[in-house]
């Protein structure tokens, strides 16, 4: 049996539990006045939840060692002698052997698969009918033990209210613990890189050539400031060049000059640029804003402007952070007690005056939280600097140059053809480890700045 049927077995036989459990605890209220602790749907939910949880559970775990029963099931075949030893070549085998079994493709290059492929899928059947009478076995058991507890005595509800608490304990748990991988696997990862080459070279050269790397000293062509410079002049000068000036401006003409009609349509409009994927942000940038730097750069007399220039890959990044900015500096600016702004008309400012000398300086954390959290997003950013920025590492500060970020570098790295373990690939990940702690400490002085600001007006 398929999974997906299984699945709807085991479902259907949590629904017949939860039927037959409601009609009884409904049963048992017929013609008495007595208080119950728990309602019908209460141990309707009990048996339900002893029906489905334990085969699925099982499922889940079987779904992680039935492919190594499978195969081994398979190597034990007589076809199976005819495998070359342990290593590449016999995983593509197996691996073109189960693709055929399961009907995932039609064709191998090795005809050993297609001999395999028949015990293959008579193993997975196997498996498949021994976890369906094991996952059957667990519902009708689960299901027979819950049934037997409904009775008016029995506290339905705090078994299912703790069932539920576990889950989503769990639920919790699986973004902790996935978060808790990123890292170790980061840093697992850049340890190796670290143990080859010197974190120093690594942090303080100026030189970026991973295609030419001399195994006695792999750290004098991995040296990571061109990257760290590019990322933080396309990230961070020029990308906020452009979002500041326009995400604040539009924030004070949305929340002081506006109309609330203007408002209403104006606000979405402004946020849905937030919502375009960043590839569409990347073809933009190829595509439209780079021709036309560099035709702006020829016109101004600089012959040698690059089509994959810092300026083309900022300035659309830029455009893509204006609706953070503006959305974290409009509820700063609207946050304000409207006192201190009343008062400053009432004195005698203009408009303009108590923007600049009252609502601004009040709304500044929360403007500068904005623009930090906007900083890590734009130097995280991916896919507008694989389309329109270069991959050559140069210290420059020239907007028109050619120019590289350490996101482009982790995309350059990881899709080559060296070996995973040679400097050059594991220098992706203590990139990664390097941009995941720069963007979680501004995320935090950002969080910290945006707290204290919202505790000067509770």
């Amino acid at each position: 049996m398929s999974a997906l049927a299984l699945l709807f077995l085991v479902l259907a036989l949590g629904l017949i539990g939860w039927l037959t459990a409601r009609v009884r605890a409904t049963r048992f209220r017929v013609g008495t006045t007595a208080r119950f602790s728990s309602l019908p749907g209460h141990h309707g939910w009990f048996v339900a939840l002893w029906t489905m949880v334990p085969p699925l559970v099982f499922l889940i775990a079987w779904s992680l060692v039935s492919p190594a029963l499978v195969t081994d099931t398979v190597l034990n075949t007589p076809a199976a002698v005819q495998l070359p030893p342990p290593g590449f070549d016999r995983a593509s085998v197996l691996s073109e052997a189960r693709s055929l079994a399961e009907g995932r493709s039609y064709g191998a290059f090795h005809e050993l698969a297609r001999t395999l492929a028949p015990a293959y899928a008579a193993a997975q059947d196997r498996f498949d009918w021994i976890a369906t009478a094991l996952a059957l076995l667990l519902a009708f058991a689960g299901g027979a033990f819950a049934f037997t507890r409904v009775r008016p005595g029995f506290g339905a509800r705090s078994q299912v209210e703790r069932v539920v608490m576990l889950l989503l304990l769990a639920a919790s748990l699986i973004a902790i613990l996935t978060t808790v991988g990123i890292v170790a696997s980061l840093l697992y990862e850049s340890a190796r890189f670290f143990s080859v080459v010197p974190i120093t070279d690594f942090l303080f050269g100026t030189h970026w050539s991973p295609q030419v790397i001399d195994a006695r000293d792999p750290g004098a062509s991995l040296g990571a400031v061109p990257l760290f410079w590019g990322t933080f002049f396309i990230g961070a000068v020029i990308a906020m060049i452009v979002a500041i000036p326009f995400g604040l401006m539009s924030a004070i003409y949305l929340t002081q000059y506006a109309a609330p009609a203007t408002r209403k349509w104006m606000k979405p409009i402004l946020e849905m640029l937030a919502g375009v994927p960043t590839v569409v942000y990347g073809y933009f940038a190829a595509l439209t804003v780079a021709p036309a730097v560099r035709d702006f750069a020829v016109w101004i007399g600089i012959s040698w402007a690059s089509s994959e220039s810092a300026l083309a890959a900022g300035l659309v990044m830029g455009i893509m952070i204006i609706p953070f900015v503006s959305s974290m500096a409009d509820d700063s600016i609207a946050a304000v007690p409207s006192s201190m702004r009343d008062g400053s008309l009432a004195m005698g400012a203009t408009s303009s005056e108590t923007i600049r000398r009252v609502l601004l300086p009040a709304a500044l954390p929360g403007v500068v939280g904005g623009v930090l959290l906007a900083v890590s997003r734009a130097i995280g950013e991916t896919m507008i600097v694989v389309m329109a920025a270069s991959g050559v590492a140069t210290l420059t500060a020239n907007p028109f140059a050619s120019t590289t970020t350490v996101t482009k570098q982790i995309v350059d790295l990881l899709t080559g053809e060296a070996e995973f373990d040679s400097p050059k690939t594991l220098a992706a990940f203590a990139l990664g480890l390097t941009l995941f702690v720069v963007t979680l400490l501004l995320n935090i002085v950002a969080l910290r700045v945006v707290k204290r600001y919202r505790e000067a007006y509770d």
